[in-house]
């Protein structure tokens, strides 16, 4: 049976073959855009990140945390930086092969779990950046323990986090249709509502396991900011369900 990483890797394939939002990668001309200095990416559904919280990345190196699809990474080649990308979706991760061959820019591409250990050495990067993903992890304790390991002394973590309140609702988000935390894998009655709309395994976690565990694991929280579902009900009537963070590991 597979593991439950590798049941998302295999759903978020298949969401991509159908033309998902976050599996669509930029454009030429968005590429060339990013090359006159445009640094336009986002770690939530709709709010660009500061360009503030960057610095100057040129010749730094950047770690793309479960952030394939072709969509940041270009993005941050083009303003001068090493990147990575880290991704468990082979799909995601033949965009991120496919834009850098037309582009002709080079870029590290690994595979790998973010539920287990980072294939990087202590104090390789300086810049993580983290888009929404952990909602489809358990232990997100983990992830930011790995960040702080592999991130140098003054790097940064930019993360974007789901606050668990879609969670509660059902799929239109009109009807509170559960408690929390949701987790399907102690909770069968999730898991089959998850099996039967193809949402893979999703959890959902608290400010406590998102902000406090970038502070248990070290990290210094320095901005934060929130943001919509960018469609549906809750976005209509302007209800935050993300954050994204900034933090800098001592």
């Amino acid at each position: 049976m597979d593991s439950y990483t590798e049941i998302n890797a295999e759903t978020i394939d298949r969401w991509v073959e159908e033309g998902w939002k976050w599996g669509i990668p930029i454009t030429h001309e968005q590429y060339l855009e990013a090359l006159g200095g445009r640094l336009d990416v986002v770690l939530t559904p709709t709010k660009t990140v500061p360009t503030e919280w960057f610095g100057d990345i040129k010749g730094k190196k950047l770690l793309g945390l479960a952030s394939g699809g072709g969509q940041q990474m270009p993005v941050f080649c083009a303003a001068g930086a090493d990147c990575t990308v880290m991704d468990l979706s082979d799909r995601q991760l033949e965009s991120e092969r496919m834009v850098a061959e037309r582009e002709g820019y080079a870029i590290s591409i690994v595979k790998a779990d973010m539920t287990e250990s980072f294939p990087f050495d202590d104090e390789t990067f300086d810049i993580i950046f983290h888009p929404v993903s952990n909602c489809y992890i358990k232990d997100v304790q983990h992830v930011w323990n790995e960040c702080f390991r592999v991130l140098k002394h003054g790097g940064v973590l930019l993360a974007g986090m789901d606050n668990g309140f879609n969670f509660l609702f059902d799929e239109e988000g009109t009807e509170v249709k559960y408690t929390l935390p949701f987790d399907p894998l102690s909770n069968p009655e999730q898991m089959k509502d998850l099996q039967d709309t193809d949402s893979g395994v999703q959890f959902s976690h608290t400010l406590e396991e998102q902000l406090g565990g970038q502070l248990r694991a070290g990290f210094i929280l320095t901005d934060l900011y929130e943001d919509t579902n960018g469609e549906g009900i809750l976005h209509e009537h302007n209800v935050p369900c993300y954050i994204a963070s900034r933090a800098v590991r001592p």
